[in-house]
């Protein structure tokens, strides 16, 4: 299980990175203006109309979620994979042995 978590947070490190490449580069290609892609648009280049979908069941069914969810879709792409990634990277980290 260890191996596998170690994997997963691999994945999600790689992943942050390649988010974050894509920024720069959009960044350099727009004459130095800042680019940041959140994980709605991120999301929305993928299945546009299942993030319209969701917002709208949040919106409906979920009212008081909304807004944290609505935040939750606004961070940097690279940001909640990143962190996720280290912070499993840390718990599934390798053990050493008694010293």
């Amino acid at each position: 299980m260890a191996i596998f978590m170690r994997l997963v947070s691999l994945v999600l490190i790689v992943t942050a990175l390649m988010l974050l490449g894509a920024d720069a580069i959009s960044s350099l290609e727009r004459g130095g203006e800042l680019t940041v892609r959140s994980l709605g648009t991120i999301w929305g280049l993928f299945d546009g109309a299942r993030l319209e979908a969701f917002k709208s069941w949040v919106q409906n069914h979920q009212p008081g979620m909304a807004q944290a969810v609505y935040s939750f879709l606004a961070l940097p792409g690279w940001a909640p994979t990143g962190v996720l990634g280290v912070i499993l990277a840390f718990v599934f980290g390798r053990k050493t042995g008694p010293e």
